[in-house]
């Protein structure tokens, strides 16, 4: 009797399950790790959202077995949901599947649609799920850059030119995880006219469509007119309306490929628990005050965060949309590499962050950081922070070193 499975024997080790082992450890001994590792939203969903969830709950009738593709009002408010806000018009019944978040959306399609031997092109570094939800359907991947500038183009046409089979599938996911990169609609029309031109499906996971900063709304790539010829969109709840643990999200867009995602779903699932559907209709449909609000406190955390890390002598971007900071290791300690910062950073510093690598090899060099804390713990994590440099000998703006 074997004991290597195929699949299995294709994933490497989650590097980044080693830091959150070494997090679980230190906090169940009792010490004060600031977590900004995880992107798990410390806040909680609207009160009318928790109120629906109660209310349907309370029904006799609400407990059986829900429908996989979604409940009808759900997918219709996501429907209305793109139209007010991409004024892109989808049809609930063809076009829009429910999900259980986004992540199990994007495994379940690449189950669908990809045959072991396929070639994917996916970002690097990019959300786990973007790689190795292909690589458990059996494909191949072949990396492309996260960032959308010239390079990236070249890099796609010289992956049509030499990859054998051709590729099938682009990932794209903007604003991006980890690296928080945004794209305008022009990048968009520019992707939708290659993916047509080289007969390739365009796979978009925009989970952070409402994070964003400094007056710039995020597009979606369906309001590109002709995109559902070739693109699905993946959406999440789970930071707009910080419901994370409610695992609740959408895949619109393109008829067969939201055809063979709601087949496949048919044979995995009976949908999510149906009182969670109606509260998600509540979420959508209801007062949208609360994405306002979200969006005003991350980009608040996000001034403080780069403020009081700046002055601890670690510069970070900021970040122009999504909960995360793409922030590159300090340069006299680069040499560590990012799992090894972010070990020493946890034990000493008792600040958790996710080591880059763990999102692809082009991540090596940087660190992921969650906003996911209020502003006196991201202010407590840069004073642990400075003193953990400065005992390396990296030394903040203005002071001398030994200071």
């Amino acid at each position: 009797m074997s004991e290597e499975f195929y699949r299995i024997k294709r994933l490497p080790p989650y590097v980044i399950a080693e830091v959150n082992a070494m997090r679980a450890a230190a906090r169940a001994a009792g010490e004060d790790i600031i977590d900004l590792g995880m992107g798990n939203p410390d806040l909680p969903p609207p009160p009318h959202v928790i109120e629906k969830l109660c209310e349907v709950a309370m029904k006799p009738d609400a407990h059986g077995y829900s429908q996989s593709k979604g409940i009808p009002g759900l997918r219709k408010a996501q429907a209305n949901y793109y139209a007010r806000r991409f004024n892109v018009e989808l049809d609930p019944e063809t076009e829009v599947v429910v999900t259980m978040g986004s992540k199990e959306g994007l495994s379940s399609l690449a189950n669908a649609i990809t045959a072991p031997g396929d070639v994917v092109l996916a970002p690097n570094p990019s959300y786990p799920i973007h790689t190795f939800g292909f690589i458990i359907a059996g494909a191949t991947i072949r990396s492309v850059p996260t960032t959308p500038d010239e390079n990236y183009w070249r890099s796609l046409d010289r992956a049509m030119a030499f990859t054998v089979p051709r590729p099938s599938v682009l990932v794209v996911g903007y604003p991006s995880n980890p690296t928080a990169e945004v794209v305008d609609l022009a990048f968009y029309e520019r992707l939708v006219a290659w993916a047509k031109e080289n007969k390739v499906w365009v796979l978009s996971d925009l989970a952070y469509s409402e994070l964003y900063f400094d007056g710039c709304p995020t597009p979606s790539i369906l309001q590109v007119p002709g995109a559902k010829d070739v693109a699905v969109e993946f959406t999440s709840m789970s930071k707009t309306y910080s419901m994370a643990g409610w695992r609740m999200g959408f895949a619109v867009g393109n008829k067969t490929l939201i055809s063979a995602l709601t087949r496949v779903k048919s044979y995995l699932d009976y949908g999510a628990f149906t009182p969670i559907q109606a509260a998600a209709c509540a979420a959508l449909n209801g007062p949208q005050d609360i994405v306002q609000k979200n969006r005003e406190l991350y980009h608040k955390r996000r001034d403080v965060m780069v403020e009081a890390f700046g002055r601890a002598g670690w510069d970070i971007p900021p970040p122009r949309a999504s909960m995360f900071a793409w922030a590159p290791l300090p340069p006299a300690l680069k040499h560590m590499g990012s799992l090894e910062f972010s070990k020493q950073l946890l034990q000493h510093a008792k600040v958790a962050v996710a080591p880059g690598v763990g999102y692809g090899e082009d991540g090596e060099g940087y660190v992921r950081i969650a906003m996911v804390e209020n502003e006196q713990r991201l202010r407590q994590a840069a004073r642990n922070v400075k003193r953990y440099l400065t005992s390396m000998g990296v030394n903040a703006p203005g002071q001398a070193v030994g200071s």
